[in-house]
């Protein structure tokens, strides 16, 4: 039985016959009941592919209800379905591309008879909307061969809304390089890249948003508008606007949730409309009347009346389908058993393949009966029919089921601008120390010919020309330590002799603390340690049960620690990853074998609030188990505390979680197996020093939300076991973040914005005298909202209370102290108020605003401030507020916390060097040292020679205009250590920027004689004309045979002018160009094996 085969039981089923017969014609309404769980899903999958000459419209209560549907028919149905969502805000314009983009691109599908399911709200269908009339205006066909102008297709494009870019990193942007159009826009399955030869458009190809290399060809492409307000003098005077159901064919099937509320739903999203557009216009906004944007109930009521419709009632149903909820399991797998032995044919669905593997485990031992089939399909909820029973397993496991809608639209990856340079940003030039970079100029060089250089400027004004060839000497400045608040970096004087000794001095640091931690590493390596058993079926079933498919970072991830655990040697790992990402789940599994191998588990976490936390998870993620899980913290009496000693070291106890108060002396176990510790970099040096004796005693797993960056983890990875979760989940969203005074209109807006659409709101207050008073206000302003508060001096069980009602969804606003900063995963809620967030840090703010946007829809930030406020505070604000999407911005948010990861990693002492000589600068030496420490070279590479040629050298403005994409290249190319990276880049540059000008090839082969010639032992090499003088290093002696058959085979005449050291003159004597010609014999000189 599979999921096709389960449409066809529900066919067999009399009640799927006497429905197809009775369907309503138009105007009619049939009430269907008895159809638990997801069994309409599949009524509509089924009448779908009986009837696909009729469009099926599902007219879902709330956009979550809407989501369930559209995940339910992924899985019943092939046919093509769309979802119609709910505009977020009341404008003529959607501001959400995610949700914009999926109207225009579903109205589209409607229009052309595509689509044969269209899943949408309640408060969709009464929306009026301009889309129908911008899709018959505004479209642009592409197609490969095409004669169109270029410059008529960028006034396309920009008529249409489509933004112009320096470089294209998410939909709704177009750039220009010369004849190639990048762009990604609606209606699009992948960004593309056209191709212009005149007025020909010569080729069409898919490219990547983060490496921006094109991909494959494509005959066509159709992009729709982004906007659907008229801008152009051929626009209409008058414009139509039209309801969804407007749109649909007079014989649209319309299948109802629950008629009754619908209209109360309509109803009142009209009244509130006016009251919100009233608010709007007070503050001197521009907006629609209702009339433009919602259709009146009555109206709405006739228009949907018109349809043939089946609506689901259980309470007065015309049809009774005769179907039941599935029998409860609540994790009693005996239970479980039973039932599959009963005549009923079963067939259960597994989230993914995992837990399909699991629960066929966990059944086989007893399985025996063919009457029950495993598959992967989620589906909302269970059912029976008369001839089977389906069962989910996030309901045998007592599971809520979260959904995660992938986004639609791709962006570029947050690593993409990572360390790019802009004017005015604080550098380290290797030799010179910190500067200011002022941009690129071009100078003349010794040859006769032109480069392009950077140039810095150092204190007192001097400035210093680096030539592109020598970009690998520079890199930014930025500081290892702060939230963000830390001061400028004093710049250096040319010439001077203070960062010679910084530089000797970090370096010299950097040497004493990797080969301390290779020490440490080492003597761990053969200390004894305890080898845990392997998996048994308990730690199957328990990772079964877990709420959320595993990501694949996470299966790597649990599979690495528990193999750490069964090496007969001390496990110390380190598990990163950003709160939401799953590692609170890794240490429970952790936990819970090491309490099967006979030891007991300490949780070490920083807060109390957090050790509350921990042990309401642990407690219920091990429930069903015989584990005992204690809390040791402030919320327990003395005499509770005591008594948690005596039974911990009577071994009662197999998991005890606790602050710091657990490393005391008086603190003892009876058999300890494992530390996990949470964000060790919380916690003293007096602590640190009692977890380094741990350390060589026990398995040690810590964890830290802060993000490491990528570089760091490298260079450490051969001194630190280290685990990165980097899958973010697949549906986060940009926070949209405001700086504003209170304003009870504007939070009135938001609150009922979130309301509208189903979900939660945090209003963050950070003083408890006055807490009550915040939540007085937002009671004032959300009346209809089921409010509620949470701070730290509240009673344990109360404040337990509050949390698990607002994470249930039974609390609408949640009015907190920052208790909520960490440990709180609810993705319902996605907006957050911040009451005097200028009282807070960069870090923290960072923090709080992490807890929205974990979901694939649009999360709103208010950071709610006085009218005035200390500069200081401002610029954070400022960095919050600009930094919100998943771009550039949002990259350097990312970065200022990776550098407060890798601060807490290195220590204070080490951050202090770090601080000294720029981040970027100290993590290359690191990686350096490293490798020499463990014999892999790296300290003393051989430097490259220097190159000059008597023609211009570089990337031309004309071919690439913008500055910051250019020095990125420049950099990368500076870097090279091999020919096949630098021809990668040629390769790259042919394809974003077009065919490459003489300058640019002569800077790709500049950049190769330099890497080539380094392995040769080149001091010096001068191109003029067409000749070229190389000069090698003192002590080096190149085999000449080799050398000179290399140069004669390119038709290069070799005269030695000098014997040490040894110095030629070449002289071309035709064929191809003296430079391609002697790169061409430098790399076979290297092939034939010379000295280096």
């Amino acid at each position: 039985m599979t999921l096709t085969g389960l449409l066809d039981a529900f066919g067999a089923t009399p009640a799927a016959g006497r429905i197809l017969g009775q369907l309503p014609g138009r105007g009619q309404q049939l009430a269907l009941g008895g159809l638990p769980g997801s069994s309409p899903v599949l009524l509509v999958a089924w009448l779908a592919e009986q009837r696909p000459d009729r469009l099926i419209t599902v007219v879902a209560a709330t956009p979550a209800d809407a989501d369930r549907w559209m995940s339910d028919l992924a899985q019943l149905t092939d046919c093509a379905v769309g979802l119609y969502p709910q505009r977020e805000s009341l404008g003529e314009e959607e501001a959400h591309y995610e949700i914009a983009g999926e109207r225009i691109e579903t109205i589209e599908g409607l229009l052309r008879g595509r689509l044969t399911i269209l899943v949408t709200t309640v408060r969709a269908t009464a929306e009026r909307t301009r889309v129908p009339d911008a899709l018959n205006r505004l479209r642009l066909e592409l197609a490969a061969g095409q004669t169109i102008r270029l410059a008529d297709a960028v006034a396309a494009l920009e008529r249409m809304g489509y933004q112009r870019v320096p470089t294209v990193t998410a939909v709704a942007e177009f750039a220009i390089r010369g004849g190639i159009i990048d762009l990604y826009g609606f209606g699009m399955a992948h960004p593309m890249r056209g191709e212009w030869w005149g007025d020909t458009l010569e080729s069409l190809r898919a490219f990547d948003l983060t490496t921006q290399r094109s991909g494959e060809s494509s005959d066509r492409v159709t992009i729709l508008p982004i906007t659907s307000v008229p801008d152009d003098e051929d626009a209409p005077t008058t414009v139509s606007r039209k309801t969804l159901l407007q749109l649909l064919p007079a014989d649209a099937l319309i299948l109802q949730e629950r008629s009754g509320a619908d209209a109360e739903e309509v109803a009142r999203a009209w009244a509130e409309a006016e009251h919100h557009l009233d608010l709007a216009r007070r503050h001197g906004e521009l907006v629609p009347s209702r009339d433009a944007i919602l259709e009146p109930p009555p109206e709405w009521a006739r228009a949907l009346e018109a349809f043939p419709r089946l609506v689901l009632d259980d309470e007065h149903p015309d049809f009774q389908a005769g179907f039941f909820p599935p029998e409860a399991i609540n994790r009693d797998l005996p239970a479980l058993r039973r039932l599959l032995r009963g005549p009923t044919p079963t067939l259960i669905l597994c989230d993914n393949e995992g837990q399909l593997e699991r629960l066929t485990e966990l059944l086989e031992d007893e399985w025996g009966s063919a009457r029950a089939t495993l598959a992967v399909g989620a589906v909302d909820g269970g059912f029976v029919m008369p001839s089977l029973r389906v069962l989910t397993d996030h309901e045998i496991f007592r599971r809520a089921r979260r959904l995660r809608r992938a986004r639609r639209y791709r962006e570029a990856a947050p690593n993409l601008l990572t360390g790019e340079l802009t004017v005015g940003d604080y550098v380290v030039h290797l030799d010179h120390g910190i500067g200011i970079y002022r941009g690129l100029t071009t100078i003349k060089d010794g040859g006769g010919g032109s480069i392009e250089a950077a140039v810095v400027e150092y204190e007192g004004g001097d400035r210093l020309n680096v030539p592109l060839y020598g970009l690998e000497q520079l890199e930014p400045y930025r500081s290892a330590g702060g939230d963000g608040d830390a001061p400028p970096p004093r710049l250096h004087r040319l010439g001077g002799s203070t960062w010679k000794r910084v530089r000797d001095r970090t370096r010299s640091a950097i040497r004493q603390m990797a080969s301390e931690l290779l020490d440490l590493y080492a003597r761990r390596k053969v200390s004894a340690g305890y080898p845990f058993p392997p998996d048994t079926r308990w730690q199957r079933e328990l990772e079964s049960s877990f709420l959320y498919e595993d990501t694949p970072d996470q299966r790597t991830a649990t599979a690495g620690v528990k193999q750490d655990m069964e090496r007969p040697v001390p496990m110390d790992r380190l598990l990163v990853g950003d709160v939401g990402y799953g590692k609170t789940e890794i240490a429970v599994r952790a936990a819970f074998k090491a309490v099967q191998g006979g030891k007991q588990v300490a949780v070490l976490v920083p807060t109390t609030i957090l050790a509350e936390q921990h042990g309401r998870t642990f407690t219920e993620r091990l429930a069903d188990y015989p584990v005992t899980v204690e809390v040791l913290s402030r919320f327990r009496s003395s005499k509770a505390q005591k008594e948690v000693l005596t039974r911990l070291e009577q071994g009662g106890i197999d998991v005890v979680i606790g602050t710091h108060r657990l490393l005391s002396k008086d603190v003892l176990f009876k058999d300890l197996g494992l530390l996990l510790v949470d964000e060790e970099h919380r916690f003293g040096v007096r602590h640190k020093e009692r977890l380094k004796e741990l350390k060589l005693a026990v398995d040690v797993l810590t964890l830290t939300a802060t993000p490491i960056p990528r570089t760091l983890h490298m260079s450490l990875a051969g001194l630190r076991d280290m685990t990165i979760i980097e899958t973010a989940p697949r549906d986060r969203s940009p926070v949209l973040t405001f700086v504003e005074p209170w304003d009870d209109a504007l939070l009135d807006e938001a609150f009922a914005r979130e309301l509208d659409r189903g979900g939660q709101v945090f209003v963050v207050h950070n003083r408890i005298e006055t807490i009550e008073t915040v939540a007085a206000r937002v009671r004032r302003l959300a009346p209809r909202a089921r409010t509620a508060v949470a701070h730290g001096q509240m009673a344990s069980q109360e404040l337990e209370r509050v949390m698990e009602r607002f994470v249930a969804g039974e609390v609408d606003i949640l009015v907190s102290t920052m208790i909520v900063e960490s440990g709180l995963d609810v993705p319902n809620a996605n907006t957050m108020v911040v009451h005097d967030a200028h009282r807070l840090g960069l870090a923290q703010l960072y923090q709080l605003r992490g807890r929205v946007g974990r979901s694939h829809r649009r999360a709103y930030c208010y950071l709610v401030v006085p009218d005035s406020i200390d500069p200081g505070a401002e610029d954070r604000l400022k960095v919050l507020e600009h930094h919100t999407e998943l771009g550039a911005g949002y990259r350097i948010a990312l970065k200022d916390m990776e550098l407060r990861g890798a601060g807490n990693l290195l220590g204070s002492e080490q951050s202090g060097h770090a601080q000294a000589v720029g981040f970027d600068l100290y993590l290359r030496w690191l990686e350096e040292t490293v490798r020499s420490l463990r014999g892999q070279g790296g300290e003393h590479a051989p430097a490259p020679p220097d190159v000059v040629f008597d023609r211009a050298v570089g990337l031309p403005d004309e071919y690439i205009p913008d500055d910051e994409s250019k020095l990125s290249l420049y950099r990368r190319l500076a870097r090279a250590a091999d020919s096949g990276e630098i021809d990668e880049l040629r390769q790259e540059l042919r394809e974003r920027f077009g065919p490459l000008p003489p300058e640019a090839e002569h800077l790709l082969d500049m950049t190769r004689i330099r890497v080539i010639g380094a392995a040769l032992g080149l001091q010096h090499v001068l191109v003029r004309g067409d000749e070229a003088r190389i000069t090698f290093r003192q002590g080096v002696a190149p085999r000449l045979a080799g050398l000179t058959a290399a140069l004669e085979h390119v038709q290069l005449a070799a005269e030695v002018r000098r014997t040490i050291p040894l110095s030629l003159r070449l002289e071309r004597l035709g064929g191809e160009a003296i430079i391609p010609a002697l790169v061409r014999a430098l790399r076979a000189a290297l092939g034939n094996g010379q000295p280096t």
